[in-house]
């Protein structure tokens, strides 16, 4: 009787013990877990509860405290916070997958007019339409003209957009419908001429004679393309991006799709400088939701480096006489930062040449005044002069770069700014870090490829992917290993404003994470750019399976 007793008893503590576990929807064991907290700790287990991280630990202490029928079993692969995408075009990737022919890694014209072609005999329209030229790429690396658009292309007009986004390549009936002449000017672009006559190609603001006729695809075609975009996104381990410039209804389109759960993905909206956005989302404050937040407007102070519309406060080393563009006037800049200054909102403009910096720097420190938790940014941050480096700390101005865009233009860089700029404050990301301590990271696709993890490869190494230059590009500007890491996953969460929320897999933040094949704190080089993206997650739901 006493050993019948003695047993109910050890199953009655038994059934207790396991009574007290908590349930979890989601418990990840045996992994290598990087969860980017602050002493950037490694653990082989969580639970996620509600979408949210709730115990992070070993496994065997995780197993104890929680129990669930979801249990994931990593097999001792590589765990991260998702990958977050600090400046990149999401709507624009979703559009161009749409409308445009790729052009990217093209070796000359001769291959353009091959895509064209062949992309116009597949799918036909009343547009001709191409993305992701690169005239730098070439064997002549200089710009087309419209001659052999001409003869191809008579009558449809052809608008061909170069890969930063900052040039156009037209051909006459584009030119003739946009009425564009030798005579046309735009204040913050221009027409390229030669001969006394439009070239076919132009720059910046010019641009938008074009673009602004080309028909807007439908609604059911935008959302196609967002919802391709996310797929290709989940891909590449993404689960946050910062789309950088959208207008209103494209937001609320956003919003719309997050709300009907077909759109997983979380998104900081930075909003075009419209009386639209202004109105409706800025006057209003801030807003956050669990995967959209709006609360910055995207401005533009110059062009691009590689069309040479970057602002510089000397000449083109290989063009003199050519300083780059100033896209809008002084007095622009300080009424929109006054506006954002009076409701909250961030301001994050896109800034390549030396003087592009200077310009905004100074402008944003009229409004901060020294230190602050504003966290306006400047995007791209390229060059910097050396005398304007320290007015990033002294405003709190948050560098937000993208790390590929270092080894995509080191191969001509010197030519346009010469060896001192270049050696002085150009791609200065080590330096810019030390600035507030952090350093937001992306792509800027669709101009680079939307894959993160090029951009710590090019972040940490410095060359491209078949290790050129030998030693690395400026390399003493490299981050190291955990700084690209963090400057992927928990700095542009702190960028927009989400630190609490998402980027590192801590107690009570989303449980957004990608388990990857690799480590990439002791990865080659090759190892890096071989790395398996297994599986992707939000909120503990799976959205990509490899």
């Amino acid at each position: 009787m006493r050993r019948n007793g003695v047993f109910v008893l050890l199953i009655f503590l038994l059934m207790s013990s396991c009574s007290t576990k908590k349930p979890a929807d989601l418990i990840v064991t045996n992994a290598t877990v990087y969860t980017v907290d602050e002493a950037f700790s490694k653990v082989e287990s969580f639970a996620v509860t509600d979408g949210k991280v709730v115990a992070a630990g070993n496994t065997k202490e995780i197993l104890a405290e929680y129990t669930t029928e979801n249990i994931l079993d990593a097999t001792g692969k590589f765990v991260y916070p998702g990958f977050n995408d600090a400046h990149a075009h999401f709507n624009g990737y979703a559009v161009n997958l749409m409308q445009y022919a790729d052009l990217r890694g093209t070796s000359g014209p001769e291959d353009i007019y091959e895509i064209i072609l062949a992309h116009h005999e597949k799918f036909g329209s009343d547009w001709m339409l191409g993305r992701s030229w690169d005239q730098n790429d070439w064997q002549v690396a200089e710009f087309p003209d419209k001659t052999k658009l001409d003869e191809l292309f008579p009558d449809i007009p052809v608008y061909l957009v170069r890969v930063d986004g900052h040039a156009g390549w037209c051909n006459s009936k584009a030119l003739e419908m946009a009425g564009i002449t030798a005579d046309t000017k735009v204040i913050g672009g221009l027409v390229e001429l030669k001969n006394g006559q439009p070239t076919g190609i132009l720059i910046d603001n010019a641009m938008g004679l074009v673009s602004r006729l080309i028909p807007s695809i439908t609604l059911d075609q935008q959302k196609l393309g967002l919802m391709e975009a996310q797929k290709n996104c989940f891909v590449a381990g993404l689960t946050s991006v910062t789309d950088a410039g959208l207008d209103k209804s494209t937001v609320l389109l956003i919003e719309e799709m997050q709300n009907s759960g077909e759109l997983k993905m979380r998104i900081n909206a930075m909003l075009n400088p419209s009386e639209e956005n202004f109105e409706f989302f800025v006057k209003n404050g801030p807003k956050k939701e669990e995967r959209l937040v709006v609360n910055t407007i995207k401005l533009f102070a110059d062009g691009a480096l590689g069309s040479r519309g970057a602002l510089l406060l000397e000449d083109y080393s290989d063009d003199p006489g050519n300083k780059g563009i100033q896209i809008e006037a002084q007095e622009y800049y300080d009424n929109i930062c006054q506006l954002a200054y009076e409701n909250n909102f961030a301001v994050a403009t896109h800034c390549i040449g030396d003087g592009a910096n200077r310009l905004m720097l100074d402008t944003y420190g009229k409004f901060l005044n020294g230190n602050n938790d504003r966290r306006w940014r400047i995007e791209h941050a390229q060059i910097i002069h050396p005398d304007d480096l320290e007015k990033f700390a002294r405003y709190s101005i948050v560098p937000s770069v993208q790390a590929t865009h270092a080894t995509s233009d080191m191969y001509w860089a010197g030519d346009r700014l010469g060896e001192v700029r270049l050696n002085n404050g150009a791609y200065v990301y080590q330096t810019l870090l030390n600035q507030l301590g952090w350093l937001p990271n992306g792509t800027d696709f669709p101009v680079e490829e939307i894959y993160p993890l090029f951009t710590f490869y090019a972040s940490v190494f410095r060359t491209d992917h078949d290790n050129f230059p030998e030693g690395g590009f400026l390399m003493k500007e490299a981050l190291t290993r955990e700084q690209a890491l963090r400057s992927m996953t928990i700095w542009p969460a702190k960028a927009s404003f989400e630190e609490n929320e998402k980027g590192s897999l801590e107690p009570g933040k989303w449980a957004d994470f990608v388990i990857l094949d690799t480590d990439l704190m002791t990865a080659s080089p090759q190892e890096v750019l071989d790395t398996k993206i297994e599986s992707n997650w939000i909120a503990g739901e799976k959205v990509f399976e490899r």
